[in-house]
């Protein structure tokens, strides 16, 4: 929202009126002749008190969301001002598409249809409908033009690589990158089985769907069910109620509320990758987490991540001089590990069930996961493997969507193109994921990491399409870790197409952006920012997962900052005995736990429809809750980085110091944790500074930084305990989340003279109070406390 809008309503009382269209792309199990568009009916508020110059709505290309601006808590009074809402569905009149009676799309193709929900997926306060089209030629691979669409600001989440997406910005249809999968839109005033659907822009600002089955003889002339359109009030809402209208309408996935959350996303973990990378090995292993066990962070959680399998690559001799790719060439010749974990005798351990045995006993390991590929590993599973025949497996070379390499080719696929998969036959996938986790589990391990998701939309052909085929192996893998492991412990990773999306019945969390890049200085920036917009789509379906980093890292404070915040695993990459334990004690507790925040963290709103990376200017603030406070970090991701497939000038590679501010009302659903006592004042607490700000809901405060800086601030709704005291929790001040530590407030005494708070962890406490306390205790005994009598800190 403009800067001149936001001040304008925090001045006054008024609600602007925001409407937001969100258009979901399905990958759906109906008939090939059907094509699905959900739609959320817009609804125009009329408000005498408010100018009409002011009014604005959200437009999004999955599902049409209206939402307002202000606070998001629905009990707040002023909200009680009479309003008319007026609802009507998307229709399609004298070529164009009319959403609440305006122009959405114009030049509409007369192939082009509109069909209301059914009744068992509608609702009656927000209609939703799907956008279809039809063709009188039969393919694989529709593209249809849905008209031109009107300028506007738009958020798109758009896979720039065959396994990742990023978020991208702009105003004009143009620039809606090839493969985008989410819309989200600002502007004035307003699946077929086995097929999937993807959005893009053309030069001329038109607007198109296309669906591609990813199977030559899989083919249709009629779609009726690709866009999921729909409207609402509120931004985060409309994502919500959106997926939730697909998850019913179509059944093949489960909305995150429905999923049981893997146990270990509350325990600090230590990944081998960077640590290690192929080059994993027992005794490495060993000497890691002995190094965080002296430091005073045991990990709770180990990864094992690629290089414990036991693979050959027929392409790669050894002696011979590297050829670049082919290390995505090598394949699966045995479900057992390498010789790198077997008879080495480290500490006695001579195999890999001795050995997690050892961990687990010595270093209290509560979870222990390995790596390995949805289809066995990079390059699948050897054919000539005398115990991989069993699985049936045939050499396969995937074929790529124009959708992907109109974008970024990548190494990876090149070189799988170049020398194939070794595929699992379908019929047998059951088996091998069966055989491969059930001998997992029995050897210890708890829960798998499964990467290179996204593949197998490239190997459709021949079985009925990719999207069929992905279904297939993410029921077999679901099924497999419901039986072989305890509380769903798997990851998804490489898995960001709406195949795999739409497939997610049971897999509850998964990896929401590209690897963290040690090495790569312009690559920081682009994930923090990354995995907080792609967490909008994300975090309705799986729980993000913002991928490990490296403490020691000269960015080791920006990453780690954003995992508080994130409501994701916290787990790093470090190597043995090179850790920075004052940064890792800021997000973990001495039992190897972690404050996780209850929801993924996501943009604010008035971040929906900036870049936080490249427009100079734009500051990044992701938000979140706890059980009694919100939290906001700011990050400033200017000048480090830009990018993929946008243009940007070398100049941009520079430190900026920019502006912004923090305010109550970025926090959505406060109203939620703030209790019915709130006095609808907030106490702001920034991490960094220190400093502790008593501010009403709807104020702000300033905050300024440089590039690769942040500031977190938690922001605790002020209680009234009687007329004269007024508490606000803030929590363990040293730790980032600091409220994640805030378990449950109360008043034990009628007179409201007593005020008990139950924390988690140990550690500095931190709240607002108006009145300076008599005494403090913590678990019955006194202790001694510091407060100012100018801000009201209290710190015991």
């Amino acid at each position: 929202m403009p800067s001149d809008c936001l001040s304008d309503f925090t001045a006054s009382d008024l609600r602007f009126r925001l409407e937001a269209f969100l258009l979901r792309l399905a990958s759906s199990d109906c008939r090939l002749d059907s094509l699905s568009v959900l739609h959320f009916t817009p609804r125009i508020n009329f408000n005498p008190k408010l100018p009409s110059s002011n009014l604005k709505h959200f437009q999004t290309a999955k599902n049409l969301c209206n939402f307002r601006s202000g606070s998001s808590n629905k009990t707040d009074p002023s909200e009680g001002d009479a309003k008319m809402t007026v609802k009507a569905f998307p229709c399609i009149k004298d070529g164009s598409l009319m959403i609440n009676g305006k122009v959405f799309l114009s030049g509409v193709p007369s192939n082009i249809v509109v069909s209301p929900v059914t009744a068992a997926g509608s609702s009656s306060s927000s209609p939703a409908a799907f956008l279809g089209a039809s063709s009188c030629i039969p393919s694989s691979r529709h593209v249809f033009s849905l008209g031109v669409i009107q300028e506007c600001k738009f958020m798109c989440l758009f896979r720039h690589k065959i396994w990742w997406m990023i978020p991208r910005v702009g105003k004009l249809g143009s620039e809606i990158p090839i493969e985008t999968q989410m819309l989200l839109l600002e502007v004035k005033e307003v699946s077929v089985d086995n097929f999937r659907a993807s959005l893009l822009g053309t030069p001329a600002n038109e607007l198109e769907f296309c669906i591609e089955s990813g199977d030559a003889y899989v083919q249709t002339t009629q779609v009726s069910e690709a866009v999921l359109i729909n409207s609402g009030e509120d931004p985060f809402e409309l994502i919500k109620n959106s997926i939730k209208i697909l998850e019913r309408h179509k059944g093949t996935f489960t909305h995150i509320e429905n999923k049981k959350k893997p146990v270990h996303l509350d325990w600090f973990g230590w990944c081998t990758w960077d640590a290690f990378y192929k080059d994993v090995n027992l005794r490495g292993i060993k000497e890691g987490l002995e190094s965080f066990i002296e430091g005073g962070c045991p990990p709770k959680l180990l990864i094992i991540d690629d290089g414990w399998q036991e693979t050959f690559n027929e392409f790669q001799r050894e002696g011979e001089p590297f050829i670049r790719g082919t290390e995505f060439a090598s394949r699966l010749i045995d479900i057992k590990e390498n010789s790198k974990f077997i008879g080495l005798g480290v500490d006695s351990c001579t195999d890999l069930h001795d050995f997690l045995e050892f961990i687990k006993e010595k270093y209290g390991l509560k979870f222990v996961y390995v790596w390995h590929a949805l289809v066995g590993y990079w390059g699948g599973l050897s054919p000539s493997s005398e115990k991989m025949k069993k699985y049936n497996p045939k050499i396969a070379y995937p074929i790529q969507s124009p959708g992907n390499v109109g974008n970024l080719r990548d190494i990876a696929m090149e070189s799988l193109e170049k020398y194939g998969i070794g595929l699992i036959d379908p019929q047998k996938i059951y088996d091998f994921y069966s055989d491969l986790h059930s001998y997992l589990s029995r050897s210890g391990i708890d829960g798998v990491k499964v990467d290179v998701q996204n593949v197998i939309e490239t190997l459709g052909s021949g079985y009925g399409g990719r999207v069929s085929l992905t279904r297939k192996y993410q029921e077999a893998l679901e099924d497999s870790v419901a039986r072989n492991f305890k509380e769903n412990n798997v990851i998804c990773c490489m898995s960001h197409n709406s195949d795999s999306i739409y497939s997610s019945k049971r897999c509850a969390t998964a990896r929401a952006s590209e690897d963290f890049m040690p090495w790569d200085p312009t690559s920081h920036t682009l994930h923090v920012a990354s995995v907080a917009y792609n967490s909008l789509l994300l975090g309705e379906i799986v729980v993000p997962d913002w991928d490990m980093f490296q403490s020691h890292h000269d960015t080791a404070e920006f990453h780690g900052a954003a995992r508080a915040l994130g409501g994701c695993a916290v787990y790093v990459s470090d190597k043995p005995a090179e850790h920075d334990f004052k940064l890792l004690k800021k997000l973990v507790l001495p039992d190897g736990s972690i404050l996780r925040a209850k929801y993924a963290g996501r943009p604010t709103r008035d971040c929906l429809f900036v870049d936080p990376v490249m427009d100079g200017k734009s500051l990044l603030k992701i938000w979140n809750l706890n059980k009694l406070s919100g939290v906001v970090g700011v990050f400033n991701c200017q000048g480090a980085g830009k990018w993929p497939l946008k243009d940007g000038s070398e100049n941009m590679f520079k430190s900026l110091v920019l502006s912004c501010h923090v305010s109550p009302l970025d926090v959505d659903f406060l109203g939620e944790v703030a209790g019915d006592n709130w006095s609808r004042d907030c106490a702001v607490y920034a991490f960094h500074s220190g400093s502790l700000s008593k501010i009403p809901q709807k104020s702000r405060i300033e905050v300024s930084m440089c590039t690769l800086e942040c500031e977190i601030f938690t922001i605790s709704p002020i209680r009234i305990v009687n007329e004269n005291l007024h508490f606000a929790p803030l929590g363990l001040i040293d730790m980032y989340n600091s409220g994640g530590a805030i378990e449950n407030l109360c008043c034990p005494d009628s007179l409201g003279c007593k005020v008990r708070v139950g924390v988690r962890g140990c550690g500095r406490f931190g709240a607002y109070s108006s009145r300076k306390p008599s005494y403090c205790t913590v678990d019955g005994k006194k202790e001694e406390f510091t407060y100012d009598v100018n801000n009201g800190l209290l710190i015991g």
